[in-house]
């Protein structure tokens, strides 16, 4: 049964206007291009996704056929760069995204109608988030190095910057002194090689490429700042969708669990179907763990509000952990 949408207020209007422009900017995904809100395609209902060179368990689950016997497919709406998913989600351009947890706060605080409803990827030390890679001979060993350089990270308001900035912070640089700018992490490798930026911090698959490269090495990675605390990346809907659809939602959440407990019990296999998906070298390709049942855990969540309001993002109390996520889609936690 579909429920009508609530009324939308001014404060609202204004702020996903804000979010919409911010959407838009660096991407060919626009509203007036937009599929039209009925979503049914005969008997299924699909959902708009990003079609992006990148390890995912949407992909994955379509490939391991964990979408047949329900009524819910992807519809690929194209590449969307990476900065642009969660804003656009939060609008209804594209009807889930997956991206980190911080980005999805600062959309909601900002009106956007979006919630996490699946856990995703998490930091173990064999497979991390992210990797933090340097030119051999660039002279940087320790993070007092990167005083006066530059970084190259895949996107401002995410882990990239806060996991690295909390760290560096702890570790008594002068964060003032770094300069970051956004490189995709596709492009992160040689734009570190060419000498554009001094240290690159690359994610999985890309990562391994990097490992890989003859003149680059690796200094740390996101397990060695925070043991992965930082590295929920989840999956997050648009509420419209979200009251529509709730079986697709549901069916999605199941799909993509699912996914997630076939790569981490097979993580060879998933490398190979990534490989071929991408087009990247086997040896290149870095694995990802997920968390179990994608069941989504508050600690996660309440680490990147603290960072947040730390960081002068958000207003203290401004929103909670139960703001940003919900179970109520996901089997496996009703069962646990």
């Amino acid at each position: 049964m579909n429920h009508p949408a609530p009324a939308v207020s001014r404060a609202r209007r204004n702020a996903l206007v804000k979010l919409g422009s911010l959407a838009l900017a660096g991407t060919g995904v626009g509203l007036l291009g937009a599929p039209a809100i009925v979503r049914a395609a005969g008997d299924k209902v699909t959902f708009k996704y990003p079609l992006n060179p990148t390890f995912d368990l949407i992909y994955l689950a379509e490939d391991l056929g964990y979408f047949e016997g329900t009524n819910t497919r992807p519809n690929y709406i194209g590449r969307v760069s990476s900065p642009q998913i969660i804003p656009l989600t939060s609008i209804g351009e594209i009807d889930f995204g997956s991206r980190m947890v911080p980005l999805v706060i600062s959309a909601v605080a900002a009106g956007g109608d979006i919630k996490v409803v699946a856990a995703g990827g998490k930091t173990l030390e064999e497979a991390p988030h992210m990797k933090y890679f340097v030119r051999k001979d660039s002279g940087i060993s320790k993070p007092k190095d990167l005083e006066g350089k530059t970084i190259g990270f895949n996107s401002y308001g995410a882990c990239a910057e806060f996991v690295t900035k909390t760290w560096l912070r702890q570790q008594g640089v002068d964060v003032n002194k770094v300069s970051f700018v956004v490189i995709p992490d596709d492009k992160a490798e040689q734009t570190l090689v060419s000498g554009n930026t001094d240290l690159a911090i690359i994610h999985a698959p890309f990562s391994g490429r990097a490992d890989h490269a003859p003149e680059l090495t690796r200094l740390w990675s996101d397990y060695d700042l925070d043991k992965g605390l930082g590295g929920m990346a989840p999956y997050s809907a648009h509420g419209k969708f979200i009251r529509e659809h709730p079986e697709a939602v549901r069916d999605v959440v199941t799909a993509i669990a699912k996914a997630a407990n076939w790569v981490n019990a097979n993580p060879e296999e998933a490398r190979k179907l990534v490989s071929k998906r991408i087009n990247l070298q086997l040896e290149f390709v870095d694995r990802y763990a997920y968390v179990e049942d994608l069941v989504i855990t508050e600690p996660p969540i309440q680490y990147y509000i603290d960072v947040l309001e730390r960081e002068g993002k958000l207003a203290k109390g401004k929103v909670s952990t139960k703001d940003i996520y919900t179970n109520e889609f996901n089997p496996y936690a009703k069962a646990a």
